[in-house]
């Protein structure tokens, strides 16, 4: 890594150092090309938000980062203080595993990793402007004149496109607090036909923790054994708690009074905010009929001063967060040490872009991240790697467009088909709910799916490779061993199948099994528990994989009783040929894909039998 590279052209060009733009960079030069990444080094792989990692729908993603090669999983496992498994009562598809982070060690953590690689350079500057070279490359031009040369450019812009954060009504142009926008870049993404829009999001204050009296709260302790990402947490994963309170009427009398006062309900935003993290504002108007809403008192690390309350963003002034504050219980003393604040900024509308998030406008510039619309750090961070796994191809001469991850084995490829073929009129966040195949796709078999794929992209070793594999071969075999042994007449595996019953319980039966680590005995008890649904899953998905193609040209929506309403307006309006093409339109649900389905079935068997009459 050079600080005051050369003015050599690189192969890829990342603008930006947040968790999109150091995934892409360490992604493009894990494949062995020269990078250079636009950033302030200071500021790499910080958490402006919530200083954790994972949970519903998005631990799915860091799962699969780490079978791809990516850095997310690593630098999580690294500055872990707290890990907890969420959703464990319920089943393997829906849970999810969340990591606290300390930190200012994650960004630190992220510095390493980025400025310690030797193909890696890094020039603290701001793009003004994009120009073709003539050879299909790029030149990135920076606001003190220089003028740097690559094959591909990724955008990682995040918040920062013209970014305004928002302190009541009064504003400054900032992408994040106290740190400057990206003034220029908006212009050649327009000039190119890009259409922006206006997106919103905010945080939440942080609390100076010894004004915080932690006896008045509920506590959360860390699951007793934990668990990372790679399979390594860090040493300190377990040495924190987390903490529960909640609002009370006077927080939601004083929203209520004071919402002049917020620009969002004053009318001075115009970006659209995230729908599934609502400002307290926005909580207590919409949901005026909860008396309190829970909140999350997440601490910043062990050795900071600062706690994070989650669900309590807001873009009210300063001297009302001060009194919104002190209204809830354990924090009547409590100082804020940084205010929250809202911030606006623009993105680029993702239906204009590739599955690999190649422009569709400017062949060889990527985007990924906030820029597209989304919102969250694993969200960012799966787009970086993608783009810049595709990035670098190109600048390679590989085939850059083939798709890298498809939506039916993964769900970073649900979150890059949404983007793609349905867009989003607000911030978009991952969840369960958006994946189809769910129990197919779950956190513990993201090795088994993806680590083959990253290791024949190059970003994956082969150590990591041979680990799976051998991990895999050791699970087959302890299936076997529990199909062939028998107690009171009934198979190991038979009585795992038993909801009351766990490996534990079986083995104390008599059935005995070679050695497993606990992540292969929990894989193990999944295969066996849940063997007919998945076998039904695989079933349904090979069904849909058949009848993509099927030709729906003549079909009267109207007469298909069991589709939603929206999908019957949707599917009417838009007229799609085939199957394939119905399930990429916005508002179109798999549930609607499955009646359409059920209704083709029934009228072929209907014709067939009023033929053979």
């Amino acid at each position: 890594m050079t600080l005051f590279p050369s003015s050599q052209p690189w192969d890829v060009l990342v603008i930006g150092g947040g968790h999109a733009g150091i995934e892409a960079a360490w992604a493009a030069a894990k494949l062995g090309r020269t990078a250079l990444l636009i950033s302030n080094p200071a500021t790499l792989g910080r958490m402006p938000c919530n200083p954790a990692v994972g949970g519903p729908g998005k631990s799915q993603m860091v799962f699969e980062l780490h079978a791809l090669g990516g850095l997310m999983p690593r630098i999580a496992d690294d500055t872990a203080i707290h890990t907890r498994t969420l959703n464990a009562s319920k089943g393997p598809a829906v849970q999810s595993l969340r990591v606290q982070n300390e930190r200012d060690a994650y960004a630190e953590r992220a510095q390493e990793y980025i400025l310690g690689h030797p193909s890696l350079d890094i020039v603290r500057g701001e793009a003004a402007d994009l120009e073709a070279d003539g050879t299909g490359g790029w030149q990135v031009l920076t606001t003190d004149g220089r003028r740097l040369v690559a094959r591909s450019v990724v955008i990682a812009a995040g918040t920062f496109l013209r970014g305004l954060t928002w302190y009541g009504r009064q504003s400054r142009p900032e992408g994040r607090q106290g740190e400057p926008p990206s003034r220029f870049l908006s212009g050649p993404l327009m000039g190119a036909g890009h259409r922006l829009k206006r997106y919103k999001t905010g945080t939440p204050p942080r609390v100076r923790a010894d004004s915080v009296a932690f006896g008045e709260l509920l506590e959360v302790p860390a699951d007793p054994q934990p668990r990372g990402f790679t399979g390594n947490p860090g040493p300190r994963a377990a040495q924190s708690p987390t903490w529960q309170t909640y609002t009370t009427p006077a927080t939601h009398q004083l929203i209520q009074n004071n919402l002049h006062e917020s620009p969002m309900y004053a009318g001075d935003i115009e970006g659209l905010g995230p729908r599934y993290c609502p400002s307290i504002e926005d909580k207590v108007v919409k949901f005026a009929h909860h008396d309190r809403h829970l909140l999350f008192v997440e601490p910043d690390g062990i050795e900071t001063s600062e706690v994070y309350l989650q669900g309590f963003s807001s873009s009210l002034p300063p001297r009302l967060q001060d009194q919104l504050v002190r209204s809830l219980p354990g924090f009547e003393r409590a100082v804020i040490q940084r205010y929250a604040y809202a911030v606006e900024y623009d993105v680029v509308d993702s239906t204009e872009l590739t599955l690999n998030l190649e422009s569709r406008l400017l062949p060889g510039v990527f985007t990924a991240g906030q820029i597209n619309g989304t919102s969250g750090y694993e969200e960012a961070a799966a787009q970086g790697l993608v783009a810049g796994t595709a990035a670098a191809r190109r600048a390679q001469g590989l085939d850059h467009t083939r798709t890298l991850v498809s939506r039916e084995t993964s769900y970073i490829g649900v979150l890059l088909d949404d983007l793609v073929f349905k867009g989003s009129e607000e911030p978009y966040r991952m969840m369960t709910s958006r994946v189809e195949h769910r129990l197919l796709v779950r956190q513990d078999n993201a090795d088994a799916r993806l680590t083959q794929l990253g290791y024949d992209l190059g970003l994956t070793s082969a150590a990591q490779l041979t680990q799976v594999q051998d991990k895999y071969a050791r699970i087959e075999a302890a299936t076997k061993s529990l199909e062939s042994q028998r107690v009171q007449g009934q198979t190991g595996a038979a009585w795992l199948r038993r909801p009351e019953l766990s490996l534990d319980d079986v083995e104390a039966l008599g059935i005995t099994l070679p050695p497993l680590s606990s992540s292969e005995r929990e894989a193990l008890e999944i295969r066996s528990k849940y063997a007919g649904y998945i076998e039904r899953a695989e079933k349904q998905l090979a069904a849909e994989a058949k009848a993509r193609h099927v030709n729906l040209s003549t079909l009267d929506y109207s007469q298909v009783r069991a589709l939603s309403n929206e999908a019957r307006e949707k599917l009417s309006k838009a007229r799609p040929a085939t199957l394939e093409q119905a399930a990429r339109i916005s508002g179109v649900r798999h549930a609607d894909i499955s009646s359409l389905l059920v209704h083709l079935r029934q009228r072929r068997e209907t014709e067939a039998a009023r033929q053979g009459a």
